[in-house]
């Protein structure tokens, strides 16, 4: 049976994949910080995070001392376009935590243009609201996840449907031009009509950016306990692909561009973070759990917030490494520039990686083009609306088996 398309949304994180960079003329590179603080586990979350906050201080600490110790080799002098706190909850943080990371980080790096911060809509208070206006974020990426208050209490998460939209008042208040929320569909139970209310209550609120996940059940999560033990059950896939067409249809109607598998922006406001994940730009992570690529290897660090503080306490990189070879260059690059609307360019993958990639790609793709999955237009191969349905296997027949 095919899986649904949705299973593919975490698969850089939770598999440690980085994108190939096929764009070496491009001298650039982002920054992202892990902030794995959560007041409490929502019951899906299969990211690393951790409830004990009081280690919050020595963690920064440590977070601005591991970019003094990588910046220079991993980044290379190349100017920083965006920064990404993400999480976890930064903005379970205290605010002058937050401020301490700005002016290590933020103000030692030349060309940032997008700054990017998660938060959750309780911790979006006029006090938060009044320290934001003084920080250089212009950009906040808020986890609303669904408007029904009774599946939120069902997530375990902290705030209700009024919160929300609060919170997003409260940011167009503070100057913040530039929202991105995220939502939830395929819950237990939901039904076709409750899933596209979430999504015109969403567009009442003109976010300039959404992304759209199905719930999805990790291992070792409450959620999937709950669903193995037969407490819940899991929707089918022709409802989740119904879902998937509605957001789609409803979205692009309201004129935001679908770019990504899972993600919608209005006009000039795609995520140039995560678009750099997809295309292939150098990124340094920095905190526990965060994952890094220099264009020739990839590393990670351990997931365990004592244990990095330790590590880092003593000038030590608490990271594996993986050097990369060809094969896998170019299986990354499948499962990441693929999800991207504009798909592979062609003639650019041969440019830099030979003309045997390039004639694998095209005979192992030739059946999901003849299918319709796959378009090939102006030199590039990109999923189709069909194919955005069943990503994950048109990506599995592209890479080359290990």
């Amino acid at each position: 049976m095919r899986k649904n398309l949705i299973s593919f949304d975490f698969i850089m994180i939770s598999f440690g994949i980085s994108p190939v960079n096929l764009y070496f003329r491009v001298m650039e590179g982002s920054i992202y910080i892990h902030v794995p603080f959560c007041k409490s586990r929502c019951v899906y979350c299969g990211f690393y995070s951790s409830t004990l906050l009081t280690y919050r201080q020595a963690y920064v600490d440590a977070v601005c001392r591991e970019f003094d110790l990588r910046r220079d080799h991993l980044l290379m002098g190349s100017p920083v376009r965006t920064l990404y706190l993400g999480g976890g909850t930064p903005s379970q943080l205290t605010f002058a935590q937050i401020e301490q990371l700005f002016h290590h980080i933020y103000n030692n790096v030349d060309g940032c243009e997008e700054v990017t911060m998660e938060c959750n809509p309780d911790d979006v208070s006029p006090d938060f609201c009044e320290h934001l206006s003084s920080w250089p974020v212009n950009r906040m990426s808020m986890g609303i996840q669904t408007f029904d208050d009774r599946r939120l209490k069902f997530l375990h998460r902290r705030h209700s449907a009024s919160q929300a939209e609060e919170a997003l008042h409260l940011l167009r208040q503070s100057g913040i031009s530039n929202v991105s929320i995220d939502l939830m569909f395929g819950f237990p139970g939901q039904t076709i009509d409750e899933w596209a209310s979430d999504i015109r209550h969403a567009l009442t609120l003109h976010p300039e950016h959404l992304s759209a996940y199905s719930l999805m059940y990790e291992e070792s999560t409450p959620l999937y306990g709950m669903r193995e033990r037969g407490e819940i059950d899991e929707i089918s896939e022709e409802v989740s692909r119904e879902m998937y067409d509605i957001l789609c249809d409803q979205l692009t109607a309201a004129g935001y561009e679908h770019y990504e598998i899972s993600n919608f922006a209005l006009p000039g406001y795609r995520s140039r973070h995560n678009s750099g994940y997809w295309h292939g730009t150098p990124y340094l992570g920095l905190g526990a759990a965060a994952h890094s690529y220099d264009g020739q290897s990839r590393q990670w660090n351990v997931s365990d917030v004592k244990s990095y503080i330790e590590h880092i306490g003593r000038g030590i990189i608490p990271c594996e490494r993986e050097e990369l070879d060809e094969d896998t260059r170019y299986n990354d690059l499948i499962v990441t520039a693929l999800r991207s609307r504009e798909g592979i360019d062609m003639q650019q993958l041969e440019d830099t990686m030979g003309t045997f990639y390039l004639h694998y790609l095209e005979e192992s793709t030739q059946q999901n083009v003849a299918l319709g999955l796959l378009a090939v237009e102006g030199g590039r191969i990109h999923l189709t609306r069909s194919g955005l349905y069943v990503s994950d296997m048109v990506m599995a027949d592209a890479i080359i088996a290990r």
